[in-house]
């Protein structure tokens, strides 16, 4: 058996330019799919997962993150006075347990494997997962529960994967596809945006991971890669040459919600599983798309 999983990496230091201006005063990761911020959506996630310790690397302006895993005193005292016990449960539910969740700083946007290497001090030496925040999963079992046992099977390194249009790989980071394990397959290669024609698959990394701790020396080399920052695709095709990978293919949808459409698309589809506003909603939709003569 593999050493377990016990600790998360969120990297939410990113400036979310793509939704300026919503997100100029507040973090992209507090932006709403229906009624929950994206940050709790994952966070949820990797709890669903078996997860213990959750690390925020942050940047400037994220303490509302903080504070939304805070005890709000006076909020938690007008609910209960009001008699809206299920809100407070509901917010109780969703706050970090004494200890459980720690904030590092990103202190300059060097890229994702640098994210990654700001929390090496707190994973220390063990396995660690690594969620991306814009990307929210629908599964009947969460995509990183599926991991785990994906992992406790292979160990190793391994990524969620999911198929893309052939036409949209220079969208995403690309794997090679090896031998079939069981559900996974060993992977063979990651490409970043590679073009159609030379992409080795149209299976695309999702944005979880779970990997060594091998990973944080290179990445503390500092190597630059495109964009002129760490990448941390680049450090796990250097930990490929001596370390097994492995990926998965999650068995749901994942809504890439760093864009506007598949921001938008999240929330259709969450507000539809909602039993109190899937009727409504869908009623809503259909008079939209019919007056637009769509």
């Amino acid at each position: 058996m593999p050493a377990p999983i016990r600790k998360a990496v969120f990297p939410v230091a990113g400036l979310g330019t793509r939704f300026l201006p919503a997100t100029k005063a507040m973090p992209k990761e507090m932006l709403t799919v229906v009624d929950r911020p994206l940050i709790q959506y994952v966070v949820d996630e990797a709890r669903a997962a078996g997860i213990e310790h959750f690390i925020m690397v942050t940047g400037r302006n994220k303490v509302v993150i903080e504070d939304h895993f805070d005890v709000a005193y006076e909020l938690e005292a007008t609910l209960k006075e009001r008699g809206k016990l299920e809100a407070l449960e509901g917010l109780r539910r969703d706050q970090a347990g004494a200890g459980d969740m720690t904030f590092t700083r990103q202190q300059e946007p060097l890229g994702l494997g640098h994210a990654v290497w700001c929390a090496r001090e707190i994973v220390g030496n063990e396995p660690f997962a690594v969620i991306l925040p814009d990307m929210i999963m629908r599964g009947e079992t969460s995509c990183l529960e599926q991991m785990m046992t994906t992992y406790n099977e292979t160990g190793g390194n391994l990524v969620s994967v999911e198929e893309c249009d052939p036409s949209e790989t220079a969208s995403y980071g690309i794997v090679g596809v090896g031998e079939a394990v069981g559900d996974a397959f060993r992977m063979t290669s990651m490409v970043e945006k590679p073009k159609p024609e030379d992409a080795p698959s149209n299976l695309y990394i999702t944005g979880r991971y779970i990997l060594q701790p091998e990973i944080f020396d290179l990445l503390g080399e500092g190597r630059r890669g495109a964009g002129n920052e760490i990448q941390i695709t680049d450090a796990m095709l250097r930990l490929l040459e001596t370390q097994p990978f492995y990926a998965s293919p999650f068995k749901g949808r994942t809504f890439d919600c760093g864009s506007k459409l598949g921001f938008l698309a999240a929330n259709v589809a969450f507000a539809l599983e909602r039993e109190e506003l899937a009727g409504d909603f869908a009623a809503e939709v259909r008079a939209l798309l019919e007056a637009s003569g769509r």
